[in-house]
């Protein structure tokens, strides 16, 4: 075996290696030794077959076995003799024919390309500089959360006969949905019950049945947004043919013991600071995910080493195609995002870039502690995400919808799937653990803004 290296360039090197006809056959050859005493073939008494005629029958399809494992083999040495630390498994390129190697004619010649992991010292966490953004829960977000749920449970009473809908009425109805006359898919419903006023249909469609009666037939004329969820819908003019069966307006809301015995507790007073620790539980979810965002943003800014190429493409590649993907459902362009092909490429590709580096970054950081995910948390967040799995199933394909069990056999079952659980439950860990560590500033916002997107709130919190 002969390894040559031919690239040696940043973080990728290549090998070139050869190893000759004659030594494969020799494996072929022990190989066949090996086995002859258990052949048994037509002609021939058991284990007295010629090696040659062995050959001749299996040698071609052992050949295959022999030569993954020369590539395995000649892959470890590789590495072990240059003391290198691979970020991918070593790529293989084929340079001889493989028909001609395997029937013993030619070397086997191929070039091994490896994707190195950087060396990198980690940055001393504890003179990371982070915000955290907080807010407190007051009584009026406390009574405004107890109204919404009023709102949700509040009874309607069916108006006297003859009477018109207003907004804030229940209207029971039937309808049917057309585009250029024809019916589209889910455009139709039998007794869709509807709070005029609530915003829950097309824009325009719940205006027009203000004033409405129980009996009442109506035509309902409505033009989707550009950015409806179906793009061939959007933009287009539609009709709804709207039959009005049952009118009711709603009755006085009430904030009391009643509502909260209606809720299955025992008071108002209960309620109310079931309420307030539902949001405080809220609000601490919300004031992680900023800080959580500005942890990882102030280890990529105290990073900068090189990445393996492959790693960035193949994080590169998850990224556009889920890009093209959410393009191609909205029936757009990137031209349409206000940008060409290569500037969206060009910003994606840094973004890669970062879940790379801080990807690399927290694994280390995670290593040198000794910071793990526990089995049960695993198993735990793989039930959850069955679930998840398996309520999609039923709302997509109710007729053959996996089960949760079905759903969590088929996680677990899955090397790469239940990574993908663990990765996050890690990352989560090693951020938490850099946080008790970090110089946290804490800053008093409002809630709309503790519930911004991260990077929403810090350009806001820029001009403040």
């Amino acid at each position: 075996m002969q390894i040559t290296e031919t690239v040696s360039e940043g973080l990728h090197r290549e090998f070139k290696v050869l190893i000759a006809r004659g030594d494969l056959d020799a494996k072929l050859t022990g190989r066949i030794e090996e086995m002859k005493p258990r052949v048994h073939l037509k002609g021939f008494r058991p284990g007295k077959a010629p090696v040659s005629f062995l050959k001749k029958s299996f040698g071609k399809s052992m050949m295959g076995e022999i030569v993954d494992e020369a590539v395995n083999e000649s892959s470890k040495k590789a590495l072990e003799d240059n003391g290198l630390k691979p970020a991918f498994p070593p790529r293989v390129e084929l340079g001889s024919d493989f028909e001609q190697v395997a029937e013993g004619k030619s070397d086997l010649e191929f070039t091994l390309k490896i994707d190195l992991m950087p060396e990198f010292e980690v940055t001393d966490v504890s003179q990371l500089k982070v915000e955290k953004l907080t807010a407190e829960v007051t009584d009026k977000e406390v009574d405004d959360a107890i109204y919404r749920l009023a709102e949700q449970s509040r009874t309607y009473s069916p108006r006297a006969e003859g009477e018109p809908a207003e907004k804030n009425d229940s209207v029971l109805m039937d309808f049917v949905g057309r585009v250029d006359g024809e019916e589209f898919p889910g455009g139709k419903a039998e007794d869709f019950n509807l709070v005029l006023g609530s915003g829950q249909l097309i824009p325009g469609f719940e205006d027009q049945l203000i004033g409405a009666k129980a009996g009442d037939e109506r035509d309902v004329k409505v033009t989707f947004p550009g950015d409806y969820p179906e793009p061939k819908l959007a933009g287009k003019d539609g009709v709804f043919t709207v039959k009005v069966k049952e009118v009711k307006t709603p009755d006085p809301l009430t904030v009391d013991d009643e509502l909260a015995k209606k809720l299955g507790l025992d008071s108002l007073s209960v309620l109310r600071d079931r309420i307030r620790d539902q949001l405080k539980q809220d609000f601490a979810r919300a004031s992680r995910l900023h800080l959580k965002r500005r942890v990882l943003d102030a280890l990529d800014s105290s990073h900068s080493f090189p990445l393996p190429p492959a790693m960035v493409e193949q994080e590169f590649e998850g990224i556009w195609r889920a890009v093209q993907a959410e393009l191609e459902r909205e029936g757009k362009s990137a031209d349409e995002e206000g940008k060409s092909e290569e500037e969206l490429k060009k910003e994606y590709r840094e973004i890669a870039e970062r879940r790379v580096r801080l990807g690399l970054v927290l694994a280390r950081i995670g290593e040198q502690n000794g910071i793990q995910v526990a089995p049960d948390e695993v198993n735990r967040a793989a039930a959850a995400r069955a679930r998840q799995y398996a309520m999609q199933s039923r709302m997509q394909s109710p007729g053959q919808a996996m089960t949760e069990q079905q759903a969590y056999q088929m996680l677990v079952n899955n090397p790469q799937a239940m990574a993908e659980v663990r990765a996050p439950l890690f990352e989560d860990k090693v951020v938490d653990f850099i946080a008790e560590l970090a110089q946290v500033d804490e800053r008093k916002v409002d809630r709309e803004t503790l519930f911004l997107d991260p990077d929403e709130a810090a350009e806001k919190l820029k001009s403040t």
